[in-house]
């Protein structure tokens, strides 16, 4: 799964930034700001120290996540419904109009490529979904009701 390996490298990217300022950058401007004397009104220190924490905070997210993406099992991903990695194509009740939607996970979701989070609305409500299956989805201008018209599961099985 492509969008799984593109998401890890993403994550794995922003741990070596994060790794570095912790490291490297970080250190000396809290000695730099040490430098100044008197810690309990120094600001250049208390940001660094804020930094700081929010840096460790948000390597712990990325380990965390990376973990998860680890234990993703593409063999349990149901085969005759939707789900993750699916491409989906519906139709828009409302106005007629057809959509194709790609399933994937948070970090590759791409509104403007339809690589639709399976953590959004439009995501959630799809998945496990069959050929023929309406749902209502709550969008920021309301709510829509689409249709699974179509779907090509991530092991190229296609339903019609």
């Amino acid at each position: 799964m492509d969008f799984i390996k593109v998401a890890r490298d993403r994550l794995e990217e922003e741990a070596q930034r994060i790794e570095v300022e912790l490291r490297v950058k970080l250190p000396k401007e809290i000695n730099a700001a040490m430098a100044h004397g008197d810690l309990s009104e120094n600001a250049e220190y208390h940001a660094a120290k804020e930094r700081q924490s929010t840096l460790q905070a948000r390597m712990a997210q990325i380990q965390k996540r990376l973990a998860d993406l680890s234990r993703i099992d593409v063999s349990s991903i149901g085969k005759e419904r939707v789900g993750l990695g699916s491409e989906v194509t519906v139709e828009n009740l409302d106005t007629g109009e057809m959509v194709r939607y790609t399933l994937v996970i948070p970090e590759v979701a791409d509104g403007k490529k339809n690589l639709v989070s399976v953590a959004s609305p439009v995501g959630r409500a799809l998945l496990n979904r069959k050929v023929g299956d309406s749902v209502t989805v709550s969008i920021p201008k309301g709510t829509c009701e689409l249709e699974v018209r179509k779907f090509v599961t991530i092991f190229g099985d296609v339903f019609e």
